[in-house]
């Protein structure tokens, strides 16, 4: 599947509108890009194995963790990965499916959730 940049930006944008939106407007210092891949360092800082896939990936200080001192810091960034999310969907449907599901995934790491937490909220049977 081709998609530009210009596309994908626009995918995500409209992935934004439809998540919550008390927790689209809760972000404060934070930049939402889109790159194609992960960058090396972002790979050794995740410790990714050669194949695996990062969708997308949630840099800064969970809510959670901020203190007192938390001023005058560089804004949090989230990163959607273009090519990887290519690799993983089939039609443009699960593209903008696996682009809102990725994105309210790193939402959840700025408010401090874990993988753990994330699953029993998806999954609560």
């Amino acid at each position: 599947m081709e998609l530009s940049d210009e596309q994908f930006d626009t995918l995500i944008s409209k992935a934004m509108d439809e998540l919550p939106q008390e927790y689209i407007t809760g972000l404060d210092n934070v930049a939402i890009v889109m790159a194609d891949t992960p960058t090396e360092e972002q790979k050794i800082k995740m410790k990714l194995r050669e194949n695996t896939i990062l969708l997308g990936l949630y840099e800064g200080i969970p809510l959670t963790q901020r203190g007192a001192g938390y001023t005058f810091v560089l804004p949090d960034k989230i990163t959607l990965f273009k090519h990887s999310i290519l690799r993983v969907v089939r039609t443009e449907e699960e593209l903008f499916e696996q682009i809102k599901r990725t994105l309210w995934h790193e939402i959840a790491h700025y408010y401090g959730l874990n993988h753990d937490h994330m699953h029993r909220l998806q999954n609560p049977n």
